[in-house]
């Protein structure tokens, strides 16, 4: 009887340890291209942490964001949703009084209500007006940028903007900060947050400014690639992910952690040597082709998570709410999501795929393409592609060539003069991706019966999150939130 009871006691005891949550830690970069690491191809630049990290759990090679933009990339990955649906389309800057609205239940706040320990250091751009920065939307602790980095008296075309601001917590702390500090700034916040949550769940999100133009590496990395400018700050991003490693080793958080890193969108192509590549992909961020859409992204909970794995299925980060509030036993938001729970994919379960039968892309308020298996499709709509030679000075592409009633212009013509790029006309195309991943051929022709089902899903997708180029308003869509 007292062996049973002993026993007993002892499964009592195990039981609650098996079951407890995992720490999460998820490292967002920011504009870090497809081809940017040396575990996806790249032959230049020195990633040994990343890719040590791809070697320990599983590199994803079909893995997307929602839109190729900041805000709308980022209000996907925090809500589940098509950032459409939380109308959080295209990129906040300093004027905007808008924000991701306080009914929608983010991530932080999920995590937080099931006892977590939440930080964010870096970029939020989910608003920087009061109700909606992260100290209100579920983090514990916040030190970083409301918006990006070029929204201040650096920006490579407009240098008459008001000073960046840097908040810890919900106060501004300095104006202008150095920007070359930025990335061993929130490295060393996030190691000494780890430090201080060894005993209880956490969930630690970095997202980083860089390597977002302007760029600016430490005195440390500066000169030392053989990238270039460009190349010292993306190898410092990587000495930031080893240090976040090495202190998740130290305080024995390994076998308890899953850590995801991933990029908001596309490199910033038009800034030449001052952005990344695509690898093979098409294009690049504000663009909807996969190389402003498709980014690196990196899986490991040892244990858990396979390693020296591969795997092409597609997957989006409207799927990492979900699947991480089912990993902590976390409750989903109340209002409809658009993510799925990815977990029997992420663990590779026999026979898992994709929960989705399509996802779909948008610039803005624009519904541009969908990817439905292997098969992409783009419905016909202007976009962005570089306008002539690129630069090395950290300016864009035709810089000093644009009107200045150009410069002033709104919309995607604005975008085009500011950035460096021009607008092109794209027609309705249905590209194969496993065969053409570089989305060259067109073979609509050849497919009609593809062709005419991805309408369809295309045609269900604007009657539920709107689309302007046909003049649907989606009754899904939810407000904004908004503060004076």
């Amino acid at each position: 009887m007292s062996r049973y009871l002993l026993t007993s006691l002892c499964v009592l005891i195990a039981t609650p340890l098996l079951a407890a949550p995992p720490n999460v830690v998820v490292i967002l970069a920011d504009d870090l291209g497809y081809g940017d690491l040396a575990c996806y191809g790249n032959k230049k630049l020195k990633t040994p942490h990343i890719d040590t990290l791809a070697a320990d759990g599983t590199r994803f090679t079909s893995f997307y964001v929602s839109q190729p933009v900041c805000t709308a990339s980022r209000a996907s990955l925090m809500s589940g949703c098509y950032a459409n649906r939380v109308s959080m389309a295209g990129a906040l800057n300093h004027q905007s009084k808008v924000g991701i609205h306080p009914n929608e239940k983010l991530l932080s706040e999920l995590l937080k209500a099931k006892g977590y320990a939440t930080a964010c250091y870096g970029k939020w751009h989910l608003g920087d007006r009061a109700p909606f920065l992260p100290t209100k939307r579920g983090f514990d602790d916040f030190a970083g940028l409301p918006y990006s980095n070029d929204n201040g008296p650096l920006h490579p075309t407009m240098p008459d903007l008001p000073a960046l601001p840097f908040y810890r917590g919900a106060k501004v702390i300095e104006r202008d900060p150095d920007q070359g500090k930025f990335t061993k700034r929130f490295t060393d916040l996030a190691v000494e947050f780890i430090a201080q949550h060894p005993h209880e769940p956490f969930f630690l999100y970095l997202p980083h400014v860089m390597p977002h133009v302007p760029i600016f590496a430490s005195p440390d990395f500066k000169e030392k690639s053989a990238g270039g400018v460009y190349g010292d700050v993306v190898e410092e991003l990587d000495w930031g992910v080893g240090e976040v490693l090495a202190a998740l080793k130290k305080h024995d958080l390994e076998k308890n952690t899953l850590v995801l890193f991933l990029s908001d969108n596309g490199p910033f192509l038009s800034y030449g040597s001052h952005a990344g590549s695509a690898g093979p992909l098409r294009e690049g961020k504000l663009t909807t082709y996969e190389g402003g859409v498709r980014v690196p992204c990196i899986a490991r909970w040892p244990g858990k998570v396979p390693a020296k794995r591969v795997c092409d299925e597609p997957l989006m980060t409207i799927d990492l709410l979900p699947t991480l509030c089912k990993l902590a036993g976390a409750d989903l938001p109340k209002p409809k999501i658009d993510g799925a729970d990815i977990g029997p994919v992420l663990f590779n379960e026999p026979g898992a795929k994709c929960p989705h039968e399509a996802y779909y892309f948008f610039a803005g308020d624009e519904l541009h393409a969908l990817r439905s298996g292997k098969w992409k499709l783009h419905v016909p709509h202007e976009y962005l592609t570089v306008n002539g030679p690129t630069r090395t000075d950290g300016k864009p592409a035709n810089h000093g060539n644009q009107k200045p009633e150009a410069m002033s212009a709104s919309g995607l013509r604005g975008i085009a003069s500011r950035h460096g790029y021009k607008v092109e006309k794209q027609p309705l195309a249905l590209y194969d991706l496993t065969a053409d991943p570089g989305e060259k051929e067109n073979v609509a022709d050849k497919h009609p019966e593809v062709v005419k089902r991805l309408q369809s899903l295309a045609d269900a997708s604007r009657a539920e999150l709107g689309d302007s180029l046909t003049a649907v308003k989606g009754k899904g869509v939810r407000p904004s939130g908004v503060s004076e």
